[in-house]
């Protein structure tokens, strides 16, 4: 028995290293958290609109680095003419705030309920409800939060997909 003792500690036990005196760095890297701020916001969807270009207009008509149609400018009180605001970078700037907010007062009531919440398969967000109303207006919106009615541009380019893309910034309106 004795001799099984002595046999068993041998294999358990653990091996013993004497030390070299050589030291060992590790270098821990922490993973770097992108920053999902406004200004990254206006980047990325002005980059998925126009490729961050002030001076595009598609072939249905919208102007700019944020896309903006007649109407929504005019809605938004900006009376310009097209030429003047393609080629004011600050102007579209000012008119994406201004709609953002705009969108944001007529969709709160949704921002509240809803926020934080998944529907089919989406996590409803402040910034991708902004962002579905900048493709599909507030009443688009409305109208999935309602009764689920998905909205399509003239791309194809649906709703929910902007919900999903631009949800969870952190915007600062």
């Amino acid at each position: 028995m004795r001799n099984l003792l002595i046999i068993l500690m041998v294999f358990v036990s653990p091996t013993m290293v004497a030390p070299t005196g050589n030291v060992i760095e590790v270098e821990i890297i922490e993973p770097k958290t992108e920053i999902k701020d406004q200004n990254k916001f206006l980047n990325d969807i002005g980059f998925r609109e126009s490729g961050n270009r002030y001076d595009v207009v598609n072939q249905f008509g919208y102007m700019g680095k944020y896309q903006f149609g007649k109407s929504t400018l005019r809605t938004l009180k900006i009376k310009v003419t097209k030429d003047a605001f393609l080629n004011s970078p600050d102007l579209q700037e000012y008119a994406m705030i201004q709609n953002l907010n705009y969108n944001k007062n007529k969709l709160q009531k949704y921002i509240d309920q809803f926020e934080g919440q998944e529907i089919n398969g989406i996590l409803i967000t402040e910034s991708g409800i902004l962002a579905a109303a900048h493709l599909a207006g507030a009443g688009n919106v409305r109208k999935f939060f309602r009764n689920g009615k998905e909205f399509k541009d003239g791309f194809g380019t649906s709703m929910t997909s902007y919900m999903t893309e631009f949800g969870g910034y952190k915007l600062n309106l």
